[in-house]
């Protein structure tokens, strides 16, 4: 559909506006989805490894599962501090930061040699990943305007299912191949060929993105106007001040009931996350595979089926511009996929079948879930906002690996973790439906 026309005597008119998005998009989501993609390997990575870390160092579920843990631990304590720094030196700096750090994390994990020296590695690594998200989400605040970004969001959220993919693949490959080279342990090798990327991709962030348009010299001065009066317009459209008040702070977002409840959503979606991607290598494994290239083969099916059905849903609730159904809907599927796995007798082909259920499901409710904050919140509460959001989703993925994996060497299963596990997306279903009102996520096409 052709762009609305503007009032002539601006420097905006007469500007291609598709074109001109189309242009933002190509130069900065491939690389903002890539880098995404290597912190999901990075962060999950772990699901692989622990097979040899098993076999190395003796780490059992419980083990494993306070590790995952931790990761959140350190996610959780520095996300808003690091989204506060975001707001003062930018989104593309705050980038590189995280990215250089966490890479040389994940390297030096390949020095782990006993329970403390892996709960500190894997606490650093959620230290140094901590405000990646949030900071990538708020850089596409600063290009897309409102009814273009959820479309923004989508794309970004292709890295997750894609990292699942290549991630699994490219560690059960990693640990096949390279084991013994140098005398290094499989997982070690994976550690090290795995931290190499972030540190490459920093570089790449701080030559190839801008902050904002005003400083994209690849734009015209028409084109940087438009997108500067779309951005502006979105702002008057929901009430707020102007761009030099927008960063709001902690208070604000705190005092904002709309973040209290997005955020008490996003322990479902968390909860639901940490079980497709750090158990289902366990879940595989348990049911009887125990190559570790079959079982990164088979890791891989899930998140594949899920890029599929991730993409439909969000196009059609771009489509129609509905948010909440599509997310309560998918999150519905994945906690009935969840209670089926408790239940389904460690079948293989039966196990892969529900995981790639699940996958497709959590894929699809989080991609739509996280549209949800830039159009339902201010964008004063917006910049720390989704900071304490994901916050709050990360207080229940902190919890439940180490719930899993105590419950996994108390009773030598999943299943009753994984009842668990649905019934918490199952409330935060319900909190979605009945206190995220359908009027408030109205959008302009």
């Amino acid at each position: 559909m052709a762009e609305p026309p503007i009032a002539t005597g601006r420097p905006e008119a007469g500007v291609d506006r598709p074109a001109t998005y189309r242009t933002i998009a190509l130069r900065v989501m491939p690389l903002l989805v890539i880098c995404y993609v290597v912190s999901f390997i990075d962060r999950t990575n772990i699901g692989i490894a622990q097979q040899g870390l098993k076999r190395d160092l003796g780490f059992g579920p419980a083990v494993y599962g306070l590790g995952v843990t931790l990761f959140f631990v350190g996610f959780i304590l520095f996300e808003v501090p690091s989204n506060a720094l975001l707001a003062r030196i930018g989104a593309r700096k705050t980038l590189v930061r995280i990215m250089a750090s966490w890479g040389l994390v994940t390297v030096a994990t390949m020095f782990v040699r006993d329970e403390f020296t892996f709960y500190l590695a894997r606490f650093l690594l959620g230290v140094t990943e901590a405000g990646f998200f949030p900071g990538a989400l708020y850089l596409l605040s600063r290009w897309f305007p409102s009814a273009r970004r959820t479309r923004m969001t989508a794309v970004f959220f292709i890295g997750v299912p894609v990292s699942g993919v290549l991630g699994s693949l490219v560690s059960g490959w990693i640990m096949h191949t390279f084991g013994g080279v140098a005398g290094l342990a499989d997982w070690q090798w994976l550690f090290l060929l795995e931290g190499v990327p972030p540190i490459l991709l920093a570089v790449l962030v701080l030559f190839f993105l801008a902050d904002e348009p005003e400083q994209a010299k690849w734009l015209t001065p028409a084109q940087k106007a438009a997108v500067r009066a779309d951005l502006e317009a979105d702002r008057r459209r929901k009430g707020d001040v102007a761009e030099g008040e927008a960063h709001g702070g902690l208070l604000l977002a705190l005092r904002d009931t709309k973040v209290w409840i997005l955020g008490l959503c996003a322990c479902g979606a968390y909860t639901l996350a940490n079980a497709v991607s750090y158990w289902t290598p366990r879940i595989i494994a348990d049911a009887g595979v125990g190559d570790v290239l079959n079982l990164g083969l088979f890791s891989a099916i899930p998140p594949l089926l899920g890029i599929v059905v991730m993409l439909v849903v969000g196009r059609h609730s771009d489509r129609t511009l509905e948010r909440r159904w599509h997310a309560a809907t998918s999150w519905i599927v994945a906690a009935f996929a969840m209670l089926a796995l408790s239940v389904s007798g460690g079948n293989v082909v039966v196990v892969i079948l529900l995981l790639a259920i699940m996958a497709a499901a959590h894929y699809s409710g989080l991609t739509v879930f996280y549209s949800i904050p830039s159009i339902y919140l201010s964008d004063r509460a917006a910049a720390t906002g989704i900071a304490v959001v994901t916050s709050m989703g990360s207080f229940a993925a902190a919890a439940s690996p180490s719930l899993l994996g105590f419950i996994q060497s108390a009773t030598g299963s999943l299943s009753l973790g994984l009842q668990i596990s649905a019934g918490i997306v199952l409330l935060a279903v319900v909190l979605l439906l009945t206190g995220v009102k359908a009027a408030d996520l109205k959008e302009d096409r």
